[in-house]
């Protein structure tokens, strides 16, 4: 097969498992972006109040996502045997983590309220972020199970059924954002905090959706995943916590550096937090087009060494960082053409629309670096290799992007005025660190596997 062939073939592939990944993606980040907007329509201080609640609490659900996620690596290699028994067991390990590890965050997430104190967060915007975040916290075991299940279709390539369930848990949440929010159906208005509450109901759904499409799929190793459970289950649950907390420490990482910077900017009022929050939530919707390439790769990756085909699993990687790059392109064009007509989809208040497009300028500039590292660290998974790529990504968040950016934001090196834009320029370094970091060790990786 000539070259061409073969990398359109594999491109193919790849996209045709990212299509529903992404709009399952975009599905679940829109509910974001729902409540962004329908928060915003309240006023400010509602917006600043989902924005920081927010921000405590979408690292913890990463975590989750990133834990969870060990099912599909675990899952594709045992589909790429034909080892179904083993499918439906990395399936199970993954449901009962997902539901302890969702009971464990609804706790934890009780326990946040001091840090708004620390973290010197205005009363005005404090009062409703703590309802918001004690609202949201009732859905965490139902999403903890709901991403267990997700992870094992996605790793037998049934990547239509999560996009199903996400498009579920999107329409219910616009539903729900609208009754709670505004108090419609004769329920109080409760503004921001209502949008908690909508994603807790949420999570519900998608969970009922997902097991019910799982069992009607009738594809075996993902069938009956609540059954009695097999009773050596439990014993080797430390090898699926070996690959999955590494992952879900990664994404803690990589999504706390963010919460961190939505945090210390909360120093700077509500319209700097409103204008941060607009740009890093539309950036976080665009990151889903890398990400669901990533967590397709990590699927193709991942079959390619069950079935024992080193070559193939090469130009896997190297179709999937092609188009990894193809994509981030067209978004940073995308973000600095049209920055403007972006805030203006968020708020119709000139300061924060104006400071808003402003911060979009800086995300266009770290769309090729995210897009990089993102999907080595996806490579990296289907090869069951986690362990390393958490450190790298440690060292170059913690180590150098958030360093910077508090250096520029808060103390104001470089003669720059302290502010957002700091922190978007360490964002900036650090991402790119990762991406030269992430690449290299993928790199080490795939000539390892040649060698085999």
């Amino acid at each position: 097969m000539k070259r061409k062939t073969i990398f359109r073939h594999e491109a193919a592939l790849l996209l045709k498992l990212t299509g529903p990944i992404l709009l399952a993606q975009l599905s679940q980040t829109s509910m974001g972006f729902v409540d962004t907007v329908m928060a915003g329509r309240v006023g400010p201080v509602d917006l600043a109040a989902v924005a920081v609640g927010s921000s405590l609490f979408f690292p913890i659900f990463l975590f989750m996502v990133g834990l969870l996620s060990a099912v599909t690596p675990l899952a594709a290699q045992a589909h790429g045997r034909r080892d179904s028994t083993d499918v439906f067991r990395s399936l199970q390990q993954g449901v009962i983590a997902g539901l302890f590890c969702g009971i464990f965050a609804m706790v934890l997430i009780w326990q946040l309220s001091p840090l708004f104190q620390i973290l010197q967060v205005s009363p005005e915007v404090a009062s409703p972020a703590k309802r918001y975040l004690f609202a949201v916290s009732w859905g965490m075991p139902f999403a903890g199970v709901f991403l267990a299940l997700r992870s094992g279709g996605e790793g037998v390539s049934l990547t239509r059924l999560s996009m199903l369930a996400s498009f579920t848990g999107l329409a219910v949440n616009i539903v729900a954002n609208y009754v709670l929010i505004f108090g419609k159906l004769g329920l109080p208005a409760m503004g921001g905090v209502g949008c908690g509450w909508a994603t807790a109901i949420s999570m519900f759904a998608m969970m009922i959706t997902m097991a019910l499409l799982l069992q009607k799929s009738r594809v075996e190793g993902v069938v009956n995943v609540f059954r009695r459970l097999d009773r050596t289950l439990l014993q080797s649950m430390g090898k699926f916590l070996a690959l999955g907390m590494p992952i879900g420490l990664s994404l803690f990482v990589e999504s706390s550096i963010f919460a961190i910077i939505s945090l210390l900017i909360a120093r700077f009022g509500a319209e700097i937090v409103s204008a941060h929050q607009i740009a890093l939530n539309f950036t976080s919707l665009l990151f889903m087009i890398p990400l669901s390439l990533s967590m397709a790769l990590s699927i193709r990756v991942g079959f390619s060494i069950g079935r024992k085909q080193p070559v193939r699993m090469k130009r896997i990687v190297q179709t999937g960082l092609f188009l990894a790059l193809c994509f981030a392109c067209v978004t940073c064009i995308f973000i600095a053409t049209c920055a403007d007509t972006i805030a203006l989809l968020y708020t119709t208040e000139s300061v924060v629309r104006e400071t808003a497009a402003h911060l979009l300028l800086f995300a266009a500039l770290f769309q090729l670096s995210d897009a990089i590292q993102v999907n080595c660290c996806g490579a990296l998974r289907g090869c069951k290799d986690t362990k390393v790529p958490m450190l790298l990504m440690i060292f170059a968040y913690w180590g150098i992007g958030l360093p910077v950016g508090y250096g520029i934001g808060i103390i104001g090196f470089g003669s720059i005025e302290p502010g957002a834009d700091g922190f978007w320029i360490g964002l900036i370094c650090g991402l790119t660190v990762s991406a030269i970091l992430q690449g290299r060790r993928l790199y080490k990786m795939v000539g390892r596997f040649q060698d085999i």
